[in-house]
């Protein structure tokens, strides 16, 4: 008799925006993307390889949002990225050099070289400079169910009276994974968990079965959900499955007092030594102007709330990491087997959401901790299995029905986060474009080739505008002036290709330019922006 009392799914969030600059040799901000590279993507590649060889049958769900997917297919970024990482083994094997004979440095310098060069190795040689078929590789064997998200991270609830601008969001999304994997998506990560009653149509329309809010987005549905944020519900109209985070294993990782992460044997992220060492030592490995940044290379730990950090050690980490991970698995078991025996018969899904880059960028040690985790959960105990949405739909076809609330997650968990007064003041700019878009859509049904360049570039520049990214950064308060540039940049792109459309004066020459420099979704079509009956 089976023992099985329900089922874990862990859903790691991966996206970034679209930040692609050919027009500088260098550029901060794309630094984003090699950093998440270096320290997330390829690190849970390796563990999922690890996994495999080792004949472990893991279930694991990644959202790669179509702006993070279109950077990492890039030939150009990818290019760069092999300067970024060249740059970062010259740098390990000077400090190799400048730590000899350190008891406590020179290994950690020794297990940096050792590092970046094993990324070079995998990211040049093994994935051939593309990820994307690192993990296209993990789906097509079963164990990763990789999701969309909406095309440029835009947040639906604040387009909601735009109904168009919502289909295409959706709908380039479902494009775009279909060029990357070869198949449509099963499930969409609504950007911010951003959803509002309606929405779920458009996923629908698009061939998608499930998504995912908040927890309160199926906690508050409309009948309360009866088993609360353990099983997921089905939209009455749409028919779409809904599934919500739980909070409590959230909290165990996110939260600032008590979470894994500020263990303090575990990587000091605020210590590099790009602001530590040495300004003529280290000047060419900043940035170009001479201003300091993170390089990668960090060499303390947490410590405490401390100003004088201690050497990070990396097998006391990984120490800490395996027993954070039986700690958690244990906590899960527990977790079940009591709403098991409240539901009576029905076996509970505890979903565990989190920011990918979480894992490796800002916890060092959090793909060894997943790593643990999918292992011990595996070994070690009987109570639950871990599934993915898309399995667990396969497994349990009846949910009850119910309309999910309104959700997003972030402060407050209806919208606030996203239109405040720190960005309210770009949404009059952002609508007044969608309406001009729509407005061409349904205009120019059948235009000439350079018109419908210049339609398909409109679409590019809008959606780029609406990522929601860009109100994120005005409320967090950093790198503000970069954000505001980019949608005031996206939307005179926008409005230049409006006027030329409509005088049919359409400049060739500067719009090839745009189209180099905004080249994101090159199957998008323009049309999508006229409303779909289905």
């Amino acid at each position: 008799m089976s023992t099985l009392r329900g089922y874990h799914a862990m859903v790691l969030h991966a996206h970034l925006p679209y930040v692609r600059h050919p027009e500088y040799d260098y550029f901060l901000e794309e630094h984003w993307l090699y950093e998440a590279i270096t320290e997330t993507y390829v690190p849970l590649l390796v563990m999922y390889e690890n996994l495999v060889n080792d004949g472990i049958d893991f279930r694991m769900t990644m959202t790669m949002t179509p702006s993070l997917l279109a950077m990492l297919a890039d030939p150009l970024l990818q290019s760069r990225y092999l300067v970024y990482i060249g740059r970062l083994v010259e740098l390990a094997e000077k400090e190799v050099f400048r730590n000899q004979g350190d008891p406590h440095f020179e290994p950690l310098a020794r297990y940096y070289e050792q590092r970046f060069k094993a990324t070079v190795e995998l990211f040049r040689d093994t994935y051939k400079c593309n990820l994307v078929n690192g993990f296209k590789r993990f789906q097509d064997l079963g164990h990763l169910e990789i999701v969309t998200c909406t095309a440029t991270h835009g947040f639906l609830p604040l387009f909601q009276i735009y109904p168009e601008a919502v289909q295409a969001q959706v709908q380039v999304a479902a494009q775009s994974y279909k060029s990357h994997f070869g198949r449509g998506p099963r499930g969409i990560w609504l950007a911010e968990c951003g959803y509002y009653p309606g929405a779920d149509r458009f996923v629908k329309q698009a061939g998608i079965d499930f998504f995912f809010t908040d927890t309160h987005g199926v906690v508050n549905s409309t009948p309360r959900s009866r088993y609360g944020a353990y099983a997921p519900i089905f939209c009455p109209d749409s028919g779409m499955a809904v599934f919500c985070r739980d909070r409590e294993s959230s909290e165990q990782v996110w939260s600032s007092e008590q979470g894994y992460p500020g263990d303090y044997f575990y990587r000091e992220y605020y210590r590099d030594i790009g602001y530590d060492l040495d300004f003529e030592y280290i000047k060419d490995y900043v940035q170009p102007d001479g201003t300091r940044k993170n390089t990668g290379i960090k060499y303390y730990r947490v410590t405490g709330k401390t100003d004088k950090k201690q050497p990070y050690n990396v097998a006391k980490a990984r120490e800490r990491a395996d027993m954070h991970a039986s700690h958690f698995v244990g906590c899960r078991a527990e977790q079940i087997t009591k709403l098991a025996d409240l539901f009576e018969g029905k076996r509970p899904l505890v979903l565990s959401p989190y920011d990918a880059e979480l894992y490796g960028h800002w916890w060092f040690e959090g793909p060894e901790f997943l790593n643990r985790v999918i292992r011990k959960a595996f070994y070690n105990q009987t109570v639950y299995k871990m599934t993915t949405p898309y399995e667990y739909l396969l497994e349990n076809p009846t949910q009850q029905i119910a309309q999910p609330s309104a959700s997003s997650w972030g402060a407050n968990g209806y919208n606030s986060f996203w239109l405040n007064p720190t960005n309210d003041k770009i949404y009059r700019h952002l609508h007044k474009a969608t309406e001009r878009m729509i407005e061409l859509a349904y205009r120019f049904v059948a235009p000439h080739a350079v018109q419908k360049r210049a339609l398909n570039q409109a679409a590019r520049e809008l959606l780029l505008a609406q990522s929601s990214d860009w109100p994120f950064i005005m409320k967090t308060g950093t790198m503000v002036e970069y954000a505001i540039k980019r949608v005031k940049t996206h939307l005179h792109r926008f409005n230049e290709l409006y006027q030329m459309i409509y005088a049919e004066t359409i400049d060739e020459t500067w719009l090839t330019k745009v189209e180099y420099l905004d080249n994101i979704f090159p199957e998008v079509d323009y049309s999508v922006y006229r409303l779909q009956t289905y």
